[in-house]
């Protein structure tokens, strides 16, 4: 399969496409999710083009890696969470929907549920978040 250049996340990459930027560095972008499972739910993708972790080259993943790591220490800290799912989808058999190479990062908190998927959330509430993470980084 190859790869799209037109998927949202390609879009939001050129700036096409609005979103709420929380960490940003040469190879990666870092940005929260619309349709949140949590609060401080975002999302860490690659720049440079890639369906999912089937056709990622290994500089990808580890650049990818590096800010998930970075990302989630600070959503550790800027909501308090108990930890952290992240999730990775490849393929539609896999669960994936937008065919960009992207990492889900979820803070937790002990015994609350995520929310159900496919969900809009509230823009301001996932603005101030994004606001609260970003916060968190430095």
């Amino acid at each position: 399969m190859s790869y799209d250049t037109d998927n949202i996340f390609a879009k939001i990459l050129r700036g096409e496409i609005p979103s709420f930027k929380v960490y940003e560095d040469d190879e990666t972008f870092a940005f929260m999710d619309i349709m949140p499972r949590s609060p401080g739910h975002c999302l860490v993708i690659p720049k440079t083009p890639c369906r999912n972790i089937l056709d990622a080259s290994p500089e990808q993943l580890a650049a990818c890696m590096r800010t998930v790591n970075t990302l989630a220490n600070g959503a550790m800290k800027a909501f308090g969470a108990d930890g952290i799912t992240l999730q990775q989808f490849s393929e539609a058999a896999g669960g994936q929907e937008v065919f960009h190479l992207h990492f889900h990062i979820l803070p937790r908190h002990e015994g609350q549920r995520m929310g159900p998927a496919g969900v809009m959330g509230d823009m301001a509430e996932i603005k101030a978040n994004g606001e609260k993470l970003t916060a968190a980084l430095h």
